[in-house]
């Protein structure tokens, strides 16, 4: 009888552990540097259709953003019909009467990525169809249609466990077939830079962000927050982000009514936090202005390094906060914020300074070592680290440098 017993467990025990190998994994080749791309929801909400999407997908390659290295075209929200009597989901027929394929072979066709959004829970934040209970018709239905990117919203999820639900769809999109980015948004609420690397290739580690620079809006269970606010979020979690799995601190709000200077800060600490570049504006009508911020090769690079680690604060006095991050070939990024609203004067004594990075274990003793520095957003400004460099930085402002090791 103890025989059979011990048998028994070691069967039982066989089992599970053919049941843990056989588990899904997440697609791991992709999102080896930060996701690039547009998403609807900043400035359009729920009110989307093809038309939106086609010329969105045009102008992306028009205005130069494509060569850029911008490459998802990302529905959010409210693109979503009824169900069919077979539990599939459908598009809305009056916006999107084409049908999602279509669109999504539309996208393709310009050499950019297609990119849609659901819900784990009952509905949408929007109020539409959610996935739960309908995981891995949704995945399917995703493959079927040539979907490339998830984003996975966290409303209506009464009852449910944050790590579990994701798990779920992650089995679904893998058992569908084909790889997509899978983009968890439960707000950084349960922690997921602890548990999602191996389920999802981003994850959100704050609530919503909007357009402004310095604020909060309170709406009575939750907030929105500006720029500032989630930057200041982002501290204690860069030792999680990497090559496959990025904190993602929100879309961007850059052409969405902050002022220029305030647009050039947003993308260039989002570049320092190694963030995903997803622009929120209308590009179709974006300024010229903005149109540069946006596409500004030098400063993505800074974000698609492939060293892949993200920033750090390295002090902060008066307001001024000045950041580093560790680039491959042993170059820098160096970033200078004015949270301040007016203008204020900058010295920084290089030889003066040690930069340690305790994650990658890689130290700058300017006393010792020169660097030739660029300043990436005027390109005309340049030199090195063995001259004190004294500048001016206008309100809201940041100015944003790469460092290279000096030749002699």
């Amino acid at each position: 009888m103890q025989k059979i017993t011990r048998l028994a467990a070691l069967v039982v025990a066989g089992l599970c552990l053919l049941g843990t190998q056989a588990q899904a994994k997440k697609f791991e080749h992709l999102a080896q540097t930060p996701p690039m791309g547009w998403n609807s929801w900043n400035n359009f909400g729920c009110d989307v259709d093809e038309k939106l999407i086609k010329e969105t997908a045009d102008y992306m390659v028009s205005s130069g953003m494509k060569d850029a290295g911008y490459e998802y075209v990302n529905i959010d929200d409210c693109w979503h019909g009824e169900r069919d009597a077979n539990g599939f989901i459908q598009a809305d027929p009056e916006r999107f009467p084409s049908g999602i394929k279509a669109l999504a072979d539309y996208v393709h066709s310009k050499g950019l990525k297609f990119g849609i959004y659901s819900d784990a829970g009952w509905t949408t934040c929007g109020g539409k169809p959610g996935s739960r209970g309908y995981e891995f018709q949704d995945a399917q239905m995703y493959a079927k249609w040539g979907v490339d990117y998830l984003k996975y919203d966290w409303c209506a999820t009464d009852g449910l466990k944050a790590e579990g639900a994701y798990q779920t769809m992650r089995e679904a999109i893998h058992k569908a077939g084909r790889p997509m980015v899978f983009s968890i948004c439960e707000w950084g609420d349960n922690q997921p830079w602890e548990w999602a690397k191996p389920i999802g290739h981003l994850w959100r580690t704050t609530g919503d962000i909007y357009n402004c620079f310095d604020c909060e809006y309170d709406h009575g269970t939750w907030s929105s927050w500006g720029v500032l606010q989630i930057l200041d979020m982002q501290d204690d979690l860069r030792q999680y982000a990497g090559p496959g799995h990025w904190n993602d601190p929100d879309m961007m709000e850059v052409g969405n009514g902050m002022t220029e200077a305030e647009d050039r800060s947003h993308f260039s600490m989002w570049a320092m936090l190694a963030a995903p570049l997803i622009a929120g504006n209308d590009i179709r009508n974006m300024s010229e202005a903005t149109r540069k911020i946006l596409t500004n090769k030098a400063v993505i690079a800074v974000d698609q390094d492939e060293l892949g680690v993200q920033g750090f604060k390295y002090s902060s006095k008066n307001g001024v906060e000045v950041w580093f991050k560790p680039l491959a070939n042993d170059e820098w990024a160096m970033a200078v914020l004015n949270r301040n609203k007016g203008e204020v004067k900058f010295e920084f004594k290089w030889r003066n300074e040690v930069v340690k990075d305790e994650l990658t274990h890689r130290t700058i003793t300017f006393n010792e070592q020169k660097f030739d520095w660029q300043d990436l957003w005027n390109k005309s400004n340049k030199g090195h680290t063995k001259k004190f460099l004294k500048t001016k930085i206008a309100g809201h402002d940041t100015l944003m440098f790469r460092l290279t090791p000096a030749k002699n």
